[in-house]
């Protein structure tokens, strides 16, 4: 009876072994899958906000996520990250010249009013 059980148990493990690498019924081995492409990629049209990057999810590959995806999306983002840092310091410069402007105009009023 063991021994009936220990070649019962070999003839599966064999039949699941041929089926998986290709030895079973079909067209042989496993096809080849075509690679997981990002489902919603940044939007092209527009900046990107919070619930762009919130919804972001990369597929997967064999070694995590598909580095050309990252490195696009990355890259993306960092581009319009210094975008806005530049944005930002263009109207901090501008806000500084307007409220020296100001200043100046307030000190020149002050010496008008005192002559």
């Amino acid at each position: 009876m063991f021994l009936f059980l220990v070649i019962a148990l070999a003839v599966v493990v064999a039949a699941v072994t041929l089926a998986v690498v290709g030895g079973g019924e079909g067209d042989g081995p496993l096809p080849e899958v075509a690679p997981e492409q990002l489902q919603d990629p940044l939007p092209p049209d527009r900046p990107v906000n919070r619930a762009d990057i919130e919804s972001l999810r990369f597929p997967l590959a064999a070694r995590g996520y598909r580095m050309a995806d990252v490195d696009d999306a990355l890259g993306r983002l960092g581009a319009e990250l210094a975008e806005r840092d530049a944005r930002i310091a263009d109207l901090e410069s501008a806000l500084a010249g307007a409220r020296t402007a100001a200043h100046l105009s307030m000190e020149k009023q002050a010496e008008e009013d005192h002559q």
